[in-house]
């Protein structure tokens, strides 16, 4: 008996019971062209349709009697799938409790036909000519030991150099930009691979400047989704080739199928844009400890301050810190803490003359925490806050006397009245980024005003007088640097209900507090505590040390992993009921809940704490759950509502 020729492929599907290697017998016309990595379509038996899918693997069936479908169409000949991109797709997936298609969906991008002709008829990529430059070893040599640390493949965070510089030809960039792009460099300069992930578009644009003037731009791999279709389609086969190449991106870079890879820098590893809003959720940087884990590959954490995951890593031991040569730190005053005029006044005296002398000389920056002219309106007769009729969404103010609209509909309030006290005018009850302009360009006559936010992006501005009112995140880098800094805000920033809320904030300010010329002042205003200490001398190592101690007793994240459940109650207590079965069995207080679910009432959600430990049995219990759900959805009646679990590892926050 002749054995037959066989693909294990992995079905292109969100549904749970397709997360497997589905066999299919190879038929005779596709045997040389159906191999392992490429793009195929099959049948899907019980759905009576095709189906895209991968071949991830191939042999020969012994069983010549079992009925299996043929491959329909291999769709393209290019192996897109590498066997180490899927062994990082199913190990990632499988931490998760989600599935591998998932993650690749993510990764691979859609097939542009013209771009794949032209790069089969292309030769391949040479190995690009990059020896380390002059100015990106005197980049690491600021940090001593690491660029023995990155080319020997070891797992390091550093806290970057305030201060923004200029590169040879003149783009400002942050501190932190050319030396995560000569730690990537360095890699290169070895024959190896390097990948370096940021969060947002101005880092990526920063980091963008800081690479192309350190290595060839055909090493560098720009993996961004302000390109076009078919430049990510043509980036993404320029990464599984067999020469070097540095992948400049986004969250999903982490998961580029460079081959004979060196090194993962991640930058600002606490941002939440780093993590993943699609199922199956992976943070950014657990997918680069896991790689890390896999390839054995060198990691490095880069950040203005310190997260207290990264902290949780060097406590164990799996990450060392590198302390920098020469410590430099903002100027930090905390201006108005614990005075009276902080109560009564926006800006404090202080920090007003700092604004006003700085000024004169160059570009001045006042962050704030919301945009919009006034985002908060109350009632002027009992200070309730104002609500829309409609969704109970809060009402903004676009103008000193607009008609009020919701900051969740959209509808305006023409006859609005107050539920409390039945009165029909509203009060301004905070400063956005608009009104704070409005305000401060009339305490400053003649000066420049300028407004970055949501609504009025601003990347960069020339460096000359002027104020800067940005919201946080959105501040635009100025050559030379602010002349000086404001923080406003900081004591409605911390009253947020958020776990993590003073490793935010330190994050918001030192950010801002970067982009300061050395030796400009930067005023916290109306902040006093252990964040506003820690901000202000620089202490951030020890913030985080200090967070990880409190939360370890209350089994907090990171201290513990979280998982969320949400669901029908009958499909959450299968669920826990699948936890109560896993072995090793979780602690009587491991399961949060259930409780209505804050965003559909009609389902329940419950959070489950474990440690690190178990993770692999929770994981595995939680997704077991999710298919048997999934299956009984499938026997439902046509018409009856969708009574999907889903499950998030890794929540980093506790609000239930």
């Amino acid at each position: 008996m002749t054995a037959r020729p066989i693909a294990r492929i992995l079905l292109d599907s969100p549904l749970p019971q397709l997360d497997r290697l589905f066999d299919y017998a190879i038929p005779e016309s596709l045997l040389e062209s159906a191999r392992p990595g490429v793009r195929v379509r099959v049948p899907l038996r019980s759905a009576g349709r095709m189906i895209d899918g991968f071949i991830v693997e191939t042999g020969r069936a012994d069983d010549a009697e079992r009925p299996l479908s043929d491959i329909e169409e291999v769709v393209s000949t290019v192996p897109v799938l590498p066997p180490h991109l899927y062994a990082l797709a199913r190990r990632t997936a499988d931490r998760a409790a989600g599935g591998a298609a998932d993650i690749l969906r993510l990764v691979i991008p859609k097939r542009q036909v013209r771009v794949e002709k032209a790069w089969l008829a292309a030769d391949p990529p040479d190995a690009p000519d990059a020896a380390l430059s002059v100015s990106a070893a005197d980049a690491l040599d600021g940090f001593p030991g690491l660029a023995d640390a990155v080319t020997a493949g070891a797992r390091r965070a550093v806290i970057a150099p305030p201060g923004p510089i200029s590169l040879e030809d003149g783009t400002p960039v942050g501190g932190w930009a050319p030396l995560m792009a000569a730690a990537c460099a360095a890699v290169l300069a070895q024959g190896r691979s390097a990948i370096l992930v940021v969060p947002d578009h101005r880092d990526y644009d920063q980091a963008h400047a800081a690479l192309r003037a350190l290595v060839p731009d055909d090493a560098l791999v720009q993996d961004d989704a302000r390109r076009s279709n078919p430049d990510r389609y043509r980036g993404f086969l320029r990464t599984l080739a067999d020469a070097p190449c540095i992948v400049l991106g986004k969250r999903s870079a982490v998961y580029a199928p460079v081959r004979d890879l060196g090194l993962i820098a991640l930058w600002d590893d606490s941002d939440p844009l780093l993590a993943e809003p699609l199922a199956p959720y992976v943070h950014a940087r657990d997918a680069a400890l896991i790689r890390q884990e896999l390839t054995g590959c060198a990691l490095l954490f880069g950040a203005h301050t310190r997260s207290s995951d990264v902290q949780r890593l060097i406590e164990i031991g799996w990450v060392a810190e590198v302390e920098p040569a020469r410590r430099r730190t903002p100027r930090v005053v905390l201006s108005g803490s614990g005075e009276r005029e902080v109560h009564h006044a926006r800006v404090t005296s202080a920090a007003f003359r700092a604004a006003q002398e700085s000024v004169r000389e160059g570009a001045v920056l006042v962050q704030v925490a919301r945009p919009g002219y006034s985002p908060v309106l109350v009632c002027a007769q009992c200070r309730t806050p104002a609500r829309c009729r409609h969704c109970a969404g809060p009402l903004q103010a676009s103008a000193p006397r607009a008609t009020p609209v919701c900051g969740w509909c959209g509808r305006s309030a023409h006859r609005w009245a107050c539920t409390a006290c039945e009165a029909t005018t509203v009060r301004l009850a905070s400063s956005g980024s608009e009104r704070t302009a409005d305000e401060l360009g009339r305490a400053f006559p003649g000066v420049r005003v300028l407004v970055s936010d949501r609504d009025h992006p601003l990347l960069q501005i020339e460096d000359r007088p002027s104020l800067v009112i940005a919201t946080r995140g959105a501040e635009p880098i100025v050559p030379g640097g602010y002349r000086a800094v404001v923080l406003l805000d900081g004591e409605r920033m911390l009253m947020a209900e958020s776990l993590r809320i003073g490793e935010s904030c330190l994050r918001w300010w030192s950010n801002a507090a970067a982009l300061a010329a050395p030796g400009a002042p930067v005023h916290l205003v109306g902040v006093d505590g252990p964040v506003a200490r820690a901000f202000a001398t620089g202490t951030f190592a020890a913030y985080a040390r200090a967070e990880l101690a409190d939360r370890g007793p209350l089994r907090m994240p990171p201290a513990v992993r979280v998982a969320e459940i949400t669901g029908t109650a009958e499909g959450v207590d299968a669920a826990r009921t699948a936890l109560a079965e896993a072995e090793p069995a979780l602690p009587a207080d491991a399961v949060l809940g259930p409780l209505p679910d804050p965003d559909d009432p009609a389902r329940r959600r419950a959070l489950v704490r474990f440690d690190y430990a178990r993770g692999s049995a929770v994981a595995a219990a939680l997704r077991g759950a999710v298919i048997a759900q999934a299956m009984r959805g499938r026997r439902r009646p046509r018409g009856a509502p969708t009574n999907t679990l889903r499950v998030r590892m890794d929540v980093p926050d506790i609000d239930l």
